[in-house]
Formats: structure tokens, sequence, C-alpha cells
């Protein structure tokens, strides 16, 4: 029997309002990253401005220190080689950069918020994230004026549309949660100043919105209570300390900061309607590799690879890399561990190259991002974005 013709457009309608609401079947063609961070994906700022990071930093996959607070590759590394772009180079290193497919802003030790201290007596960076945003813009700026010169500059640096159609990552938040316990504050004081960090980070989202940048890859902060520096130097009563050895109040106060943080993200989409802005829950991920190590082919997951001394292999005044003079002679005191594949943590704060994988591998696909897309598509607008 045939179908009457208003059964059918019917059918047609039903069957579009079953789709989701957007679909997207083409991957995207990210020509470039810029990246706003800490140390956990600082390519070589910090220890161009402040001293390289010492051996055996970068000893795994680069065979030599890198600038990179690791044994090898950090996140932001297999970010860029999953998008068949090569590594990023240090806006601050001036020797054998190329800017041609982006830039890292990143510095260890930068935060959110201005620090009142120097870097000698807190370890808080000066480039903290609104410095880094004077950085890019003024980077935006200048590029074009000198690539418009042609020869060796149009090898070196970005061309004038990567601009909006680059990815823009951001890791940043970590160092001003310990910021407020290095100043012997209480939790709920630590608390009480995450809205006012995450101000400065839309503000600062928004400022790179203005200036074209329109796909964001944020990660929200880690399980800062499992890390061997903030165990060793905030220690914790025994009932504050989980059934994995993690301190309990810094991880609840980084888990409020990503509240805070999804919210934020939330409002933006609001805010900036040709923006695609993606979070990244990388605090699951971690806790998950952290708490079921083992499970994972991984050991000693709050013990730091490269340091010395202390319960947990961490010693703030002896560093990973550190030396000293013996009989004359400079030897390495914190010395590397004898198998970093299989080890989580590498200098006490920072991940091993294979932890970093480990990560990477889980968010690459969306599985703990919002919307649930995968970074090759995180150039889409989804409506099925969490909203307000």
């Amino acid at each position: 029997m045939a179908m009457e013709p208003y059964n059918f457009v019917f059918l047609v309608l039903l069957s579009l309002l079953a789709k989701p609401a957007v679909t997207h079947s083409s991957s995207c063609k990210f020509p470039a990253i810029f990246n706003f961070g800490d140390s956990n994906s600082d390519t070589g700022g910090s220890s161009a401005a402040f001293g390289q990071a010492p051996p055996p930093n970068g000893e795994t996959f680069f065979h030599t220190p890198v600038g990179r607070y690791s044994d090898g590759r950090l996140v932001v590394d297999f970010i860029a080689g999953s998008l068949g772009l090569p590594y990023l180079s240090a806006f601050l290193d001036s020797v054998g950069s190329n800017f041609s497919h982006g830039a890292n802003f990143a510095t260890a030790g930068s935060t959110i918020r201005s620090p009142n201290t120097t870097i000698s007596q807190s370890g808080a960076s000066p480039i903290s994230l609104d410095v880094q945003f004077v950085e890019f813009s003024d980077f935006h700026r200048r590029s074009q004026i000198f690539i418009e010169q042609g020869g060796y500059f149009e090898k070196l640096l970005p061309k004038k549309d990567y601009f909006s159609k680059a990815l823009y990552t951001i890791d940043i938040g970590q160092n001003d949660l310990t910021a407020g316990y290095k100043l012997n504050m209480t939790t709920d004081q630590v608390k009480a100043y995450v809205p006012d960090v995450l101000a400065r980070l839309v503000k600062t989202i928004k400022k790179v919105y203005a200036e074209g940048g329109r796909y964001f890859w944020i990660h929200n902060t880690g399980p800062v209570g499992c890390l061997p520096y903030v165990l060793d130097r905030f220690p914790c009563t025994q009932d504050q300390i989980d059934i994995y050895g993690c301190a309990t109040p810094y991880n609840d106060v980084a888990q409020y900061f990503n509240l805070r943080l999804k919210e934020a993200v939330v409002q933006l989409r609001n805010d900036l309607k040709l923006a695609a802005l993606t979070y990244v829950d990388v605090y699951s991920v971690k806790y998950e590799l952290i708490t079921q190590a083992e499970r994972f082919g991984f050991e000693q997951p709050l013990i730091a690879c490269c340091g010395h001394g202390g319960k947990y292999n961490y010693n703030r005044f002896m560093k990973c890399g550190t030396k000293v003079k013996v009989h004359g002679k400079e030897v390495v005191l914190a010395k590397s561990c004898e198998d970093p594949s299989v080890r989580i943590n590498w200098d006490g704060t920072h991940f091993t190259e294979a932890a970093n994988n480990w990560i990477f591998q889980k968010i690459v696909d969306g599985s703990f991002s919002d919307p649930r897309i995968p970074l090759k598509m995180a150039c889409h607008r989804s409506e099925k974005a969490s909203s307000v």
C-alpha cells in the first residue's frame, strides 16, 4: 500500500529529531597550538628565563634536558603529535625555536593570579597568566609584521589565519591553590579566593577570543593531594589521608576549583557564541592512575622517581638533578630511578613520560571531556555540552 505524502513527511521529520543535536563527521585541521599554563605543560619557558632544568630531566625520550620537568614528553607534546604538529617551542626560548605551528607561553611555577612574592621566595613564576596573554598578544601582532618580510620569517612564524584556526590549550591553576597553603592559609581560606582566580582566567580567555581565538581545550587541575611535594611540605593528620595515601583536604580544594571552573566554562559558552570550549577532566584520569597504579602496570605512585631522601623520595632543598661535591668532584645526589617507565611521579611534582602518555590516551577520545568529543573534533561547538 502506498504511503500517504503527509505520513512520509512526518516520518522524515521524526527521524531528524531523533538524531543528536549536533553531529560532525570531519576532523578539525588545527594548523597550530597556543598553550597557556604552568610546569605541567612548560616546554622550555622557565628554563630559558631562570636556568635549564638539569639532567636527568629529558633522559627517556630526548636523552638530554630540553626544558621539560619530566624524563620525557608532556601531555601537550602528545597533543601536538596526535594533531600532526611539531612539539611547541617556548615563547621565551630564543635559541633554535620555530613558531610556525604555534607557541608555548607556559612556565614552571606560573599562576593565574599575579604573585606577590618573588620566584626565589615562593617558587611562583612572575610569568603569570596575565603576562602570558601579553606575550601572546604581542606575538600575534609582531609575528604578522615580520612574516610579511618573507624569507626565513615565513618558515618560523605562523600564518595570519592560523590564529583563528588554532587550538588554544590551557592547563593552569594548581599553583594558585598551593600558594595559599605556602602562606599558612586554611583550606576554607584557599577556597574563598578560588572565585577570584577563576574570574581572572575567564577574563584572559575572553581576551584571547577577542584576538580571534575560537577553539579552547581546557584542563582542570589534578589531585594535588596525591603529589609527593604536597604530602611532604604540608603534612596532614592520619584521618585526613585516604586509603590510597593521598591528602583529602588538598584534593577537596582541587575538586572545588574544578567544579567552579566547569561552571565558568559553561558560562563562557553562553558569552562567546563563536567559541568551542572543551572542559577536560584530567583530575579523574590522574586520580584513577595513582590509586589503581598496579592495575595499569605502574608501581609506587606516591614516590618520586627522581629525588633524594624522605618518605616520598622528595626533598625540596635537593630536587631532581641536585649535585653535591664529594672530595672536590660533583656528584648527582638526586638521581633518577632505575625504570621511569613503570613510575607515575617523576620528581615529586610532575609526571613521568609514561604517565603523561597514559593520561593523554585516556583523554584524547573525549571520554573525560564536556562535551564528550575527541580532541580531533574540538573545533566543533556542540549543543550537547553542559549548559546553565
